[in-house]
């Protein structure tokens, strides 16, 4: 008998990856789950395809009695169930220390970065899988051919002695991860509301790379300073190294090409051969919501991204820039009010890159627009971007439907500017990819 057999385990907001991932692992494992989201999703469908109990919409009724409760960040005091789990008595185990709990059971790769994590996650992953370590996995995103018969999948729990995980830095979590093999792709400033600075970012990343015996940085030595010297071997990554000089990919982008490269630098570290491992991320085919193709209307080819920093904004559409695509729209969500307010400029710039610039309100999450956040919206985003421009058109689009109508339009009634094989992609880590559906009139590939 396991350790998680007869553990009742009830998660709430259980329909984001990192959150529905853990379920999963922890029902395979033996444990009895439950949760419930606010919205209904294509996480929450696996859930209830797995048999797990699942409701839509926050409830005291839903929490079940002798239940541990797991939270994630996002879920504030004044939820329902977190409540009433407060008033039986029970305090709350935050997903970080579960993952923690879980990946204690084997050896460790984890991921950490601001830009690239959960790709380069992916990519561990599927290369393990296919030179046949059957590792476990924890990835912040649906992975197509990880999943049973193929199918895509945000976790599972193999046989092998080795785990990947994705390690979250923007509540902190990842502190709680003791990795043997870890990799940083790069550290920027991101999450403004946990991190105060530069330094003390750099300070929890010294913290979580402290336990490391192995450690897959880039080569260009930007990160070396968040390394203790003695005991520990550094594996450098960059655009060439390590693994074959001419590494085939089907994912575009200068950025997929550094993280298929810190994936080797992690395999390599962990003992195996990355020939067979190399050969495997020729084929590896994305994540969703990472340069996903949607579909198509008419003949301009529909994307999704889950960009929300500049630095992936700019590499967003600088893959798709390699398509060689007659005209490039982007359609950017910002997300969060604080991130908005500190990179307002940096989106601007970065959305340049575009033939055409439509710009949605900030999908809040957590936030809400008060105090020193009070009047920030997708406004001064879209301000910089006609600033930084060049004359290129930019739309304001604060409302979703009025959005899809104008987008609609546009493409429609230009057949002669939007060419065959234009792009128009929609960017953002809330729901603007519903946008992006919404327009399409095809499947994938149509």
């Amino acid at each position: 008998m396991s350790g998680w057999e007869g553990r009742k385990l009830h998660f709430i907001g259980v329909g984001g990856a990192g959150m529905s991932g853990l379920a999963l692992v922890c029902a395979r494992l033996g444990a009895t789950v439950s949760g419930s989201d606010r919205s209904d999703s294509s996480y929450l469908a696996r859930l209830r395809a797995a048999g797990l109990e699942v409701a839509v919409g926050h409830d005291a009724a839903n929490l079940p009695a002798g239940a541990e409760v797991v939270v994630s960040t996002a879920i504030g005091a004044d939820n329902p169930e977190l409540a009433a789990a407060r008033q039986r008595g029970v305090e709350p185990v935050h997903r970080g220390a579960l993952l923690a709990e879980l990946c204690a059971e084997k050896r460790l790769i984890a991921v950490a970065g601001t830009h690239g994590k959960t790709t380069t996650t992916a990519m561990i992953a599927t290369a393990l899988r296919a030179i046949g370590a059957d590792p476990a996995f924890f990835v912040g995103g649906e992975v197509p051919g990880l999943g049973q018969g193929g199918g895509a999948a945000n976790a599972g729990w193999g046989e092998g002695e080795w785990v990947v995980a994705e390690a979250d830095e923007s509540d902190a979590s990842f502190l709680e991860l003791r990795p043997e093999v870890a990799v940083v792709t790069n550290v920027e400033m991101d999450h403004h509301s946990r991190w105060g600075s530069l330094a003390e970012l750099h300070e929890a990343f010294r913290r979580f790379l402290a336990p490391t015996v192995g450690a897959a940085l880039p080569a260009d030595g930007s990160l070396d300073a968040l390394v203790a010297a003695g005991g520990r071997r550094i594996e450098g990554f960059g655009p060439a190294s390590p693994g074959p000089a001419e590494l085939e990919l089907a994912v575009p982008g200068a950025h997929n090409l550094l993280n298929a490269r810190a994936a080797l630098a992690a395999i390599a570290l962990a003992g195996f051969e990355l020939d067979g491992a190399a050969a495997a991320l020729a084929g590896f085919s994305g994540v969703r919501r990472r340069l996903e193709r949607k579909g198509r209307r008419g003949g301009v080819l529909i994307y999704d991204d889950y960009a929300h920093h500049p630095t992936e904004v700019r590499a967003a559409l600088s893959a798709l820039r390699e398509l060689d695509p007659p005209r490039l729209i982007a359609v950017f969500q910002p997300h969060l009010y604080s991130r908005t307010k500190a990179f307002a400029t940096g989106f601007g710039t970065a959305l340049a890159l575009a033939d055409e610039v439509a710009v949605l309100d900030v999908y809040p999450a957590r936030e809400q627009p008060v105090g020193a956040l009070a009047g920030v919206s997708g406004l001064d985003v879209a301000r910089a971007a006609a600033d930084r421009g060049g004359g290129i058109p930019v739309w304001w689009l604060p409302e979703a439907g009025g959005a899809e109508r104008a987008l609609a339009a546009r493409l429609d009634r230009n057949p002669d500017l939007f060419a065959a094989g234009s792009v128009l992609v929609t960017i953002g880590a809330g729901d603007v990819f519903r946008l992006g559906e919404a327009l399409a009139d095809g499947g994938e590939g149509s």
